[in-house]
Protein backbone atom coordinates (compact mmCIF):
# COMPACT_ATOMS: atom_id res chain seq x y z
CA UNK A 1 0.00 0.00 0.00
CA UNK A 2 1.71 3.71 -1.01
CA UNK A 3 1.96 5.66 1.56
CA UNK A 4 -1.06 8.14 0.24
CA UNK A 5 -3.77 5.80 0.90
CA UNK A 6 -2.93 6.48 4.57
CA UNK A 7 -5.25 9.64 6.60
CA UNK A 8 -3.14 9.21 9.80
CA UNK A 9 0.13 7.96 10.82
CA UNK A 10 1.23 8.63 14.30
CA UNK A 11 4.65 6.73 14.57
CA UNK A 12 6.92 6.19 17.93
CA UNK A 13 4.29 7.88 19.95
CA UNK A 14 5.99 8.39 23.22
CA UNK A 15 3.57 10.16 26.09
CA UNK A 16 4.61 10.89 29.99
CA UNK A 17 3.52 12.87 32.67
CA UNK A 18 4.07 12.89 36.14
CA UNK A 19 5.38 10.15 37.50
CA UNK A 20 3.31 7.95 34.51
CA UNK A 21 5.02 6.67 31.22
CA UNK A 22 1.63 6.53 29.40
CA UNK A 23 2.57 5.72 26.08
CA UNK A 24 5.80 4.01 25.00
CA UNK A 25 6.72 4.38 21.36
CA UNK A 26 3.11 3.36 20.03
CA UNK A 27 2.71 3.44 16.35
CA UNK A 28 -1.16 3.84 14.78
CA UNK A 29 -1.83 3.75 11.20
CA UNK A 30 -5.32 3.63 9.41
CA UNK A 31 -6.44 3.73 6.03
CA UNK A 32 -8.84 6.25 4.49
CA UNK A 33 -12.32 4.74 4.41
CA UNK A 34 -11.55 2.61 7.55
CA UNK A 35 -13.68 2.09 10.19
CA UNK A 36 -10.14 1.12 12.41
CA UNK A 37 -11.12 -0.49 16.10
CA UNK A 38 -8.65 0.30 19.36
CA UNK A 39 -8.84 -1.97 22.07
CA UNK A 40 -6.83 -2.85 25.35
CA UNK A 41 -7.82 -2.57 29.07
CA UNK A 42 -8.44 0.43 31.15
CA UNK A 43 -4.94 2.09 31.65
CA UNK A 44 -3.67 1.13 28.00
CA UNK A 45 -3.66 4.39 27.12
CA UNK A 46 -6.03 4.47 24.14
CA UNK A 47 -7.37 7.76 24.85
CA UNK A 48 -4.76 9.21 25.76
CA UNK A 49 -3.02 8.49 22.13
CA UNK A 50 -6.67 10.10 20.76
CA UNK A 51 -5.83 13.32 22.58
CA UNK A 52 -2.82 13.21 21.24
CA UNK A 53 -3.85 12.89 17.71
CA UNK A 54 -6.85 15.46 18.52
CA UNK A 55 -4.45 18.32 20.02
CA UNK A 56 -5.08 18.12 23.11
CA UNK A 57 -2.08 16.33 24.80
CA UNK A 58 1.27 17.29 22.54
CA UNK A 59 3.38 13.90 22.63
CA UNK A 60 6.81 14.06 24.72
CA UNK A 61 8.26 12.73 21.36
CA UNK A 62 6.95 11.36 18.21
CA UNK A 63 5.81 12.05 14.54
CA UNK A 64 1.63 12.21 12.81
CA UNK A 65 1.37 12.60 9.86
CA UNK A 66 -2.10 13.36 8.56
CA UNK A 67 -3.51 13.43 5.23
CA UNK A 68 0.61 13.43 3.92
CA UNK A 69 1.06 17.13 5.93
CA UNK A 70 3.20 16.71 9.20
CA UNK A 71 2.03 18.14 12.17
CA UNK A 72 3.82 20.09 14.87
CA UNK A 73 2.95 21.58 17.99
CA UNK A 74 -1.22 21.92 16.66
CA UNK A 75 -3.72 22.50 18.57
CA UNK A 76 -7.33 21.26 18.72
CA UNK A 77 -9.04 23.99 16.94
CA UNK A 78 -5.77 22.98 14.28
CA UNK A 79 -6.81 19.28 14.28
CA UNK A 80 -10.92 20.26 13.79
CA UNK A 81 -9.51 22.67 11.01
CA UNK A 82 -7.68 19.84 9.39
CA UNK A 83 -10.59 17.52 9.50
CA UNK A 84 -10.10 15.41 12.44
CA UNK A 85 -12.94 15.23 15.15
CA UNK A 86 -13.84 13.44 18.78
CA UNK A 87 -16.33 12.32 21.05
CA UNK A 88 -14.88 12.23 23.95
CA UNK A 89 -16.05 9.53 26.53
CA UNK A 90 -16.73 11.82 29.28
CA UNK A 91 -19.43 14.29 28.44
CA UNK A 92 -18.88 17.97 28.40
CA UNK A 93 -22.04 19.36 27.01
CA UNK A 94 -23.05 23.10 28.04
CA UNK A 95 -26.22 22.36 29.70
CA UNK A 96 -27.90 25.17 30.40
CA UNK A 97 -27.64 25.74 26.33
CA UNK A 98 -29.74 24.66 23.26
CA UNK A 99 -28.83 22.17 21.38
CA UNK A 100 -28.46 24.21 18.24
CA UNK A 101 -25.41 26.61 20.65
CA UNK A 102 -23.89 23.05 21.67
CA UNK A 103 -23.46 21.99 18.01
CA UNK A 104 -22.39 25.08 16.41
CA UNK A 105 -20.07 26.67 19.56
CA UNK A 106 -17.67 29.22 17.86
CA UNK A 107 -18.67 28.59 14.84
CA UNK A 108 -22.02 30.13 14.66
CA UNK A 109 -23.92 31.41 11.49
CA UNK A 110 -23.49 34.67 11.10
CA UNK A 111 -26.32 37.61 9.08
CA UNK A 112 -24.78 40.42 7.19
CA UNK A 113 -24.79 42.43 10.71
CA UNK A 114 -22.14 40.20 11.76
CA UNK A 115 -24.53 38.67 14.11
CA UNK A 116 -25.58 34.89 15.07
CA UNK A 117 -28.18 34.02 12.33
CA UNK A 118 -30.27 31.92 14.76
CA UNK A 119 -32.82 30.67 12.52
CA UNK A 120 -30.42 30.01 10.16
CA UNK A 121 -28.58 27.91 13.02
CA UNK A 122 -32.05 26.46 13.76
CA UNK A 123 -32.16 25.32 10.52
CA UNK A 124 -29.18 23.85 10.14
CA UNK A 125 -29.02 22.21 13.43
CA UNK A 126 -32.96 20.50 12.69
CA UNK A 127 -31.16 19.28 9.34
CA UNK A 128 -28.20 17.83 11.18
CA UNK A 129 -30.06 15.58 13.52
CA UNK A 130 -32.49 14.32 11.25
CA UNK A 131 -29.10 12.60 9.52
CA UNK A 132 -29.06 10.71 13.29
CA UNK A 133 -32.82 9.98 13.23
CA UNK A 134 -33.22 12.88 15.87
CA UNK A 135 -36.39 14.96 15.42
CA UNK A 136 -35.87 17.28 18.79
CA UNK A 137 -36.43 20.75 19.03
CA UNK A 138 -33.14 22.33 18.32
CA UNK A 139 -34.54 25.36 20.60
CA UNK A 140 -34.43 22.44 23.67
CA UNK A 141 -31.82 22.59 26.58
CA UNK A 142 -29.25 20.21 26.84
CA UNK A 143 -29.92 19.53 30.04
CA UNK A 144 -33.59 17.92 29.57
CA UNK A 145 -32.28 15.51 27.36
CA UNK A 146 -31.37 12.08 28.14
CA UNK A 147 -27.47 10.91 28.78
CA UNK A 148 -28.29 8.72 25.62
CA UNK A 149 -29.45 11.87 23.74
CA UNK A 150 -26.98 13.81 24.98
CA UNK A 151 -24.44 11.21 23.32
CA UNK A 152 -25.83 11.32 19.83
CA UNK A 153 -26.11 15.44 20.09
CA UNK A 154 -22.05 14.63 20.73
CA UNK A 155 -22.10 12.38 17.81
CA UNK A 156 -24.06 14.82 15.25
CA UNK A 157 -21.17 17.88 16.73
CA UNK A 158 -18.83 15.61 15.31
CA UNK A 159 -20.28 14.98 12.25
CA UNK A 160 -20.60 18.56 11.73
CA UNK A 161 -17.15 19.50 11.37
CA UNK A 162 -17.48 17.47 7.83
CA UNK A 163 -13.87 15.78 9.01
CA UNK A 164 -11.90 13.53 7.19
CA UNK A 165 -11.19 11.53 10.63
CA UNK A 166 -13.75 11.35 14.19
CA UNK A 167 -12.39 9.78 16.69
CA UNK A 168 -15.02 7.77 18.49
CA UNK A 169 -14.15 7.19 22.70
CA UNK A 170 -16.46 4.60 23.60
CA UNK A 171 -20.10 6.12 22.22
CA UNK A 172 -22.71 3.52 22.34
CA UNK A 173 -21.69 3.55 26.61
CA UNK A 174 -25.50 5.02 26.94
CA UNK A 175 -27.09 3.96 23.84
CA UNK A 176 -30.18 1.60 23.66
CA UNK A 177 -29.74 -1.24 20.77
CA UNK A 178 -31.92 0.58 18.37
CA UNK A 179 -29.84 3.68 19.06
CA UNK A 180 -26.71 2.06 18.40
CA UNK A 181 -28.30 0.58 15.53
CA UNK A 182 -28.58 3.17 14.38
CA UNK A 183 -24.97 5.29 14.98
CA UNK A 184 -23.36 1.90 12.72
CA UNK A 185 -25.95 2.96 10.23
CA UNK A 186 -24.11 6.53 10.48
CA UNK A 187 -20.76 5.00 10.74
CA UNK A 188 -21.18 2.99 7.35
CA UNK A 189 -22.46 5.85 5.25
CA UNK A 190 -19.63 8.08 6.76
CA UNK A 191 -17.36 5.09 5.34
CA UNK A 192 -18.92 5.43 1.90
CA UNK A 193 -18.17 8.48 1.70
CA UNK A 194 -14.66 7.92 1.75
CA UNK A 195 -14.02 8.99 5.85
CA UNK A 196 -12.02 7.72 8.14
CA UNK A 197 -13.44 6.47 11.70
CA UNK A 198 -11.21 5.26 14.88
CA UNK A 199 -13.98 3.05 17.04
CA UNK A 200 -12.55 2.49 21.02
CA UNK A 201 -14.93 0.14 23.09
CA UNK A 202 -14.76 -2.28 25.15
CA UNK A 203 -17.48 -4.11 23.80
CA UNK A 204 -15.98 -6.57 21.67
CA UNK A 205 -19.25 -7.60 19.78
CA UNK A 206 -19.37 -4.53 18.51
CA UNK A 207 -15.67 -4.15 17.59
CA UNK A 208 -16.51 -7.06 15.54
CA UNK A 209 -20.18 -5.75 13.80
CA UNK A 210 -19.00 -2.40 12.78
CA UNK A 211 -14.77 -2.59 12.42
CA UNK A 212 -12.71 -3.62 9.36
CA UNK A 213 -9.49 -4.04 11.29
CA UNK A 214 -8.58 -3.83 14.83
CA UNK A 215 -5.42 -2.72 16.60
CA UNK A 216 -4.23 -3.77 20.28
CA UNK A 217 -2.76 -1.68 23.40
CA UNK A 218 -1.54 -2.89 26.17
CA UNK A 219 0.34 -1.26 29.12
CA UNK A 220 0.96 1.68 26.84
CA UNK A 221 2.49 -0.37 24.02
CA UNK A 222 1.38 -1.56 20.62
CA UNK A 223 0.87 -4.91 20.65
CA UNK A 224 -0.25 -5.89 17.43
CA UNK A 225 -3.09 -5.60 14.32
CA UNK A 226 -5.20 -7.66 12.68
CA UNK A 227 -7.97 -7.85 9.96
CA UNK A 228 -11.34 -8.28 12.14
CA UNK A 229 -12.07 -11.39 10.31
CA UNK A 230 -8.66 -13.40 10.76
CA UNK A 231 -9.02 -12.68 14.93
CA UNK A 232 -10.90 -15.14 17.15
CA UNK A 233 -12.29 -13.49 20.22
CA UNK A 234 -9.75 -15.15 22.79
CA UNK A 235 -7.16 -14.14 20.55
CA UNK A 236 -7.85 -10.91 21.05
CA UNK A 237 -9.16 -10.81 24.72
CA UNK A 238 -5.04 -12.95 24.73
CA UNK A 239 -3.48 -9.81 23.76
CA UNK A 240 -5.03 -7.51 25.40
CA UNK A 241 -4.39 -8.86 28.99
CA UNK A 242 -1.23 -10.60 28.53
CA UNK A 243 -3.13 -14.02 29.40
CA UNK A 244 -5.53 -16.12 28.67
CA UNK A 245 -9.39 -15.16 30.51
CA UNK A 246 -10.45 -18.47 30.64
CA UNK A 247 -13.88 -17.00 31.83
CA UNK A 248 -15.33 -14.06 31.61
CA UNK A 249 -18.78 -15.38 33.70
CA UNK A 250 -16.97 -17.30 36.50
CA UNK A 251 -20.43 -18.31 37.65
CA UNK A 252 -20.64 -20.91 40.45
CA UNK A 253 -23.09 -22.52 42.50
CA UNK A 254 -23.82 -20.71 45.20
CA UNK A 255 -26.52 -22.18 47.76
CA UNK A 256 -29.04 -19.94 48.18
CA UNK A 257 -31.57 -19.89 51.01
CA UNK A 258 -34.26 -17.98 52.69
CA UNK A 259 -35.83 -14.82 51.31
CA UNK A 260 -33.68 -11.87 52.45
CA UNK A 261 -35.08 -9.15 51.51
CA UNK A 262 -38.93 -8.30 49.66
CA UNK A 263 -40.49 -5.60 47.56
CA UNK A 264 -44.16 -6.01 47.45
CA UNK A 265 -46.50 -2.62 45.39
CA UNK A 266 -43.33 -0.80 44.86
CA UNK A 267 -44.04 2.61 42.91
CA UNK A 268 -42.36 5.95 41.99
CA UNK A 269 -44.94 8.04 40.65
CA UNK A 270 -44.69 7.98 36.65
CA UNK A 271 -40.51 6.09 36.66
CA UNK A 272 -42.52 2.92 37.82
CA UNK A 273 -45.82 1.41 39.26
CA UNK A 274 -46.78 -1.49 41.34
CA UNK A 275 -43.07 -3.60 41.37
CA UNK A 276 -42.90 -6.69 43.37
CA UNK A 277 -40.71 -9.25 43.87
CA UNK A 278 -37.91 -10.99 46.14
CA UNK A 279 -34.53 -11.70 46.36
CA UNK A 280 -32.80 -14.00 48.59
CA UNK A 281 -29.48 -15.19 50.56
CA UNK A 282 -26.51 -15.94 48.57
CA UNK A 283 -28.64 -15.44 44.94
CA UNK A 284 -27.91 -12.95 42.39
CA UNK A 285 -31.10 -11.18 40.94
CA UNK A 286 -30.23 -9.59 37.58
CA UNK A 287 -32.58 -6.41 36.58
CA UNK A 288 -33.03 -6.18 32.60
CA UNK A 289 -34.79 -4.07 30.61
CA UNK A 290 -34.22 -0.89 28.05
CA UNK A 291 -33.07 2.17 28.70
CA UNK A 292 -35.97 4.56 30.76
CA UNK A 293 -37.55 1.02 31.30
CA UNK A 294 -36.91 2.39 35.11
CA UNK A 295 -34.36 -0.39 36.41
CA UNK A 296 -31.99 2.97 38.18
CA UNK A 297 -35.23 4.51 39.29
CA UNK A 298 -35.97 1.02 41.31
CA UNK A 299 -33.23 0.47 43.08
CA UNK A 300 -32.49 3.82 43.95
CA UNK A 301 -36.04 4.18 45.45
CA UNK A 302 -35.28 0.79 47.39
CA UNK A 303 -32.29 2.41 48.72
CA UNK A 304 -34.04 5.66 49.57
CA UNK A 305 -32.43 7.88 46.91
CA UNK A 306 -35.50 8.49 45.34
CA UNK A 307 -39.20 9.03 47.62
CA UNK A 308 -41.60 6.18 46.89
CA UNK A 309 -45.41 6.58 46.36
CA UNK A 310 -46.38 3.19 47.26
CA UNK A 311 -45.84 -0.47 48.33
CA UNK A 312 -43.57 -2.14 51.14
CA UNK A 313 -40.04 -3.20 51.39
CA UNK A 314 -39.55 -6.27 53.71
CA UNK A 315 -36.27 -7.62 55.35
CA UNK A 316 -36.00 -11.08 57.00
CA UNK A 317 -39.05 -10.45 57.03
CA UNK A 318 -40.03 -7.25 59.05
CA UNK A 319 -41.19 -4.11 57.05
CA UNK A 320 -38.48 -1.82 57.38
CA UNK A 321 -38.91 2.31 56.24
CA UNK A 322 -35.80 3.56 54.16
CA UNK A 323 -36.16 7.47 53.55
CA UNK A 324 -32.60 8.13 52.96
CA UNK A 325 -29.88 6.06 52.00
CA UNK A 326 -28.60 5.93 55.47
CA UNK A 327 -31.51 4.31 56.13
CA UNK A 328 -30.58 2.08 53.96
CA UNK A 329 -27.10 1.63 54.93
CA UNK A 330 -28.39 0.97 58.57
CA UNK A 331 -30.76 -1.80 57.32
CA UNK A 332 -27.12 -4.04 55.89
CA UNK A 333 -27.75 -2.42 52.09
CA UNK A 334 -24.81 -1.46 49.72
CA UNK A 335 -25.33 0.68 46.08
CA UNK A 336 -22.48 0.84 43.59
CA UNK A 337 -24.09 3.36 41.57
CA UNK A 338 -24.06 3.24 37.51
CA UNK A 339 -22.35 6.67 37.05
CA UNK A 340 -19.24 6.16 39.13
CA UNK A 341 -17.90 9.49 38.03
CA UNK A 342 -21.42 11.82 38.76
CA UNK A 343 -21.99 10.48 42.14
CA UNK A 344 -19.52 7.51 42.82
CA UNK A 345 -15.83 8.72 43.41
CA UNK A 346 -14.74 11.85 45.14
CA UNK A 347 -12.37 12.39 42.22
CA UNK A 348 -9.76 14.93 44.39
CA UNK A 349 -9.63 12.91 47.31
CA UNK A 350 -6.93 10.31 47.65
CA UNK A 351 -7.94 6.30 47.18
CA UNK A 352 -7.67 5.11 50.54
CA UNK A 353 -10.40 8.38 51.78
CA UNK A 354 -12.97 7.07 49.05
CA UNK A 355 -12.49 3.61 50.28
CA UNK A 356 -13.15 3.90 53.89
CA UNK A 357 -15.91 7.59 53.34
CA UNK A 358 -18.67 5.50 53.74
CA UNK A 359 -17.29 3.19 57.20
CA UNK A 360 -15.67 6.48 58.78
CA UNK A 361 -17.53 5.56 61.83
CA UNK A 362 -15.73 2.55 62.70
CA UNK A 363 -12.32 4.03 62.75
CA UNK A 364 -12.82 6.65 64.64
CA UNK A 365 -10.37 6.39 68.11
CA UNK A 366 -10.90 6.90 71.54
CA UNK A 367 -10.21 10.90 71.06
CA UNK A 368 -12.85 11.11 68.84
CA UNK A 369 -10.54 11.45 65.64
CA UNK A 370 -10.58 9.76 62.56
CA UNK A 371 -7.62 6.83 63.33
CA UNK A 372 -4.88 7.46 60.45
CA UNK A 373 -3.15 4.29 61.52
CA UNK A 374 -6.93 2.42 61.23
CA UNK A 375 -7.36 3.64 57.88
CA UNK A 376 -4.07 3.17 56.45
CA UNK A 377 -5.07 -0.45 57.67
CA UNK A 378 -8.22 -0.98 56.37
CA UNK A 379 -7.82 0.98 52.61
CA UNK A 380 -4.47 -0.94 52.61
CA UNK A 381 -6.32 -4.26 53.39
CA UNK A 382 -9.01 -3.36 50.30
CA UNK A 383 -6.48 -2.39 47.71
CA UNK A 384 -4.97 -5.76 48.56
CA UNK A 385 -8.09 -8.26 48.56
CA UNK A 386 -9.25 -6.36 44.88
CA UNK A 387 -6.08 -5.93 43.63
CA UNK A 388 -6.63 -2.11 42.74
CA UNK A 389 -3.67 -0.93 41.02
CA UNK A 390 -2.71 2.17 42.23
CA UNK A 391 1.22 3.77 43.02
CA UNK A 392 0.16 4.25 46.35
CA UNK A 393 -3.37 4.96 48.60
CA UNK A 394 -1.92 8.47 48.58
CA UNK A 395 -2.95 8.70 45.14
CA UNK A 396 -5.77 11.11 44.30
CA UNK A 397 -8.72 8.21 42.73
CA UNK A 398 -9.24 10.41 39.28
CA UNK A 399 -6.17 9.70 38.46
CA UNK A 400 -6.93 5.67 38.33
CA UNK A 401 -8.14 3.76 35.18
CA UNK A 402 -12.09 3.44 35.21
CA UNK A 403 -11.71 -0.11 35.99
CA UNK A 404 -9.66 0.37 39.28
CA UNK A 405 -12.00 3.31 40.12
CA UNK A 406 -14.76 0.75 40.00
CA UNK A 407 -13.27 -1.62 42.20
CA UNK A 408 -12.17 1.13 44.61
CA UNK A 409 -15.67 1.76 44.78
CA UNK A 410 -16.35 -2.00 45.26
CA UNK A 411 -14.20 -2.10 47.90
CA UNK A 412 -16.26 0.88 49.82
CA UNK A 413 -19.29 -0.84 49.83
CA UNK A 414 -17.89 -4.01 51.07
CA UNK A 415 -15.69 -2.32 53.76
CA UNK A 416 -19.58 -1.58 55.45
CA UNK A 417 -19.95 -5.53 55.21
CA UNK A 418 -23.77 -5.54 53.32
CA UNK A 419 -25.84 -8.28 53.55
CA UNK A 420 -27.90 -6.91 50.35
CA UNK A 421 -25.81 -5.18 47.31
CA UNK A 422 -27.10 -3.29 44.55
CA UNK A 423 -25.18 -3.17 41.27
CA UNK A 424 -26.24 -0.67 38.71
CA UNK A 425 -24.01 -1.35 36.00
CA UNK A 426 -21.08 -2.70 37.31
CA UNK A 427 -18.89 -3.01 34.56
CA UNK A 428 -19.71 -0.34 32.29
CA UNK A 429 -17.08 1.23 30.54
CA UNK A 430 -14.64 -1.60 32.18
CA UNK A 431 -12.21 -3.59 30.43
CA UNK A 432 -12.64 -7.20 29.89
CA UNK A 433 -9.81 -8.73 32.02
CA UNK A 434 -11.10 -6.19 35.24
CA UNK A 435 -14.62 -7.29 34.24
CA UNK A 436 -13.72 -10.83 34.85
CA UNK A 437 -12.09 -9.88 37.87
CA UNK A 438 -15.76 -7.80 39.11
CA UNK A 439 -17.43 -11.09 37.89
CA UNK A 440 -15.63 -13.29 40.22
CA UNK A 441 -15.98 -11.18 43.04
CA UNK A 442 -19.60 -11.01 42.98
CA UNK A 443 -20.05 -14.76 42.81
CA UNK A 444 -17.78 -15.11 45.35
CA UNK A 445 -19.79 -12.36 47.10
CA UNK A 446 -22.91 -14.47 46.53
CA UNK A 447 -21.34 -17.52 47.96
CA UNK A 448 -20.80 -15.52 51.20
CA UNK A 449 -24.42 -16.00 51.58
CA UNK A 450 -24.90 -11.98 50.12
CA UNK A 451 -28.15 -10.61 48.02
CA UNK A 452 -26.81 -9.38 45.07
CA UNK A 453 -29.27 -7.50 42.81
CA UNK A 454 -27.28 -6.53 39.46
CA UNK A 455 -28.88 -3.81 36.83
CA UNK A 456 -26.81 -4.63 33.10
CA UNK A 457 -27.71 -3.67 30.02
CA UNK A 458 -25.62 -6.58 28.66
CA UNK A 459 -28.15 -9.17 28.36
CA UNK A 460 -24.30 -12.28 28.04
CA UNK A 461 -23.75 -10.45 31.50
CA UNK A 462 -27.42 -10.96 32.57
CA UNK A 463 -27.44 -14.14 31.59
CA UNK A 464 -23.94 -15.08 32.84
CA UNK A 465 -23.82 -14.53 36.10
CA UNK A 466 -27.49 -14.32 37.24
CA UNK A 467 -29.91 -16.94 39.14
CA UNK A 468 -33.26 -15.19 38.45
CA UNK A 469 -33.67 -12.55 36.53
CA UNK A 470 -36.89 -9.88 36.57
CA UNK A 471 -37.23 -7.29 33.30
CA UNK A 472 -38.92 -3.72 33.18
CA UNK A 473 -40.29 -2.68 30.51
CA UNK A 474 -42.21 0.89 30.39
CA UNK A 475 -41.72 1.09 34.64
CA UNK A 476 -43.53 -1.80 34.81
CA UNK A 477 -42.54 -5.71 35.61
CA UNK A 478 -42.81 -7.70 33.00
CA UNK A 479 -41.15 -10.90 33.70
CA UNK A 480 -39.52 -12.83 36.83
CA UNK A 481 -37.51 -15.38 34.79
CA UNK A 482 -35.64 -18.24 36.29
CA UNK A 483 -32.15 -18.50 34.64
CA UNK A 484 -31.61 -21.86 33.26
CA UNK A 485 -30.32 -23.03 29.56
CA UNK A 486 -33.61 -22.27 27.97
CA UNK A 487 -33.07 -19.15 28.98
CA UNK A 488 -31.68 -16.85 25.73
CA UNK A 489 -30.83 -13.36 25.32
CA UNK A 490 -34.17 -13.48 22.82
CA UNK A 491 -36.80 -14.54 25.54
CA UNK A 492 -35.35 -11.34 27.74
CA UNK A 493 -35.74 -8.93 24.95
CA UNK A 494 -39.30 -9.76 24.30
CA UNK A 495 -40.04 -9.05 27.68
CA UNK A 496 -38.45 -6.24 27.99
CA UNK A 497 -40.24 -4.30 24.84
CA UNK A 498 -43.55 -6.00 25.87
CA UNK A 499 -46.18 -3.49 26.06
CA UNK A 500 -48.92 -3.25 28.76
CA UNK A 501 -51.95 -2.54 28.64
Amino acid sequence: MSENEYILEATNIVKKFPGVHALKGVDLKVKKGEILGLVGENGAGKSTLMKCIIGIHPPTSGEIKFDNIQLNKFSTSDALNMGISMIQQELSPIEFRPIMENIWLGREPKNKAGLVDHKQMFKMTKELLSTIGMDDDPKMLVKDLTVAKQQMIEIAKAISYDAKLIIMDEPTSALSGNEIAELFSIMRKIKEEGKSIIYISHKLDEIYEITDRVVVLRDGEYIGSKDIDKIEVNKMIEMMVGREITELFPKVKCEICDVKMKVVGLSSGKKFQDISFDVRKGEILGVAGLVGSGRTDLIETIFGMRKSTAGKVFIDGKEVEIKSPADAIANGMAFLTEDRRLNGIFPMLSVKINIIVANMNHLINKAGLLSTKMVNKKSLEYIKAIQIKTPSPEQMVMNLSGGNQQKVLVGRWLMTNPEILFLDEPTRGIDVGTKAEIHRLITELAGQGKSIVMVSSELPEILGMSDRVIVLCQGRLTGVLENNDELTQEIVMQYATKTMS
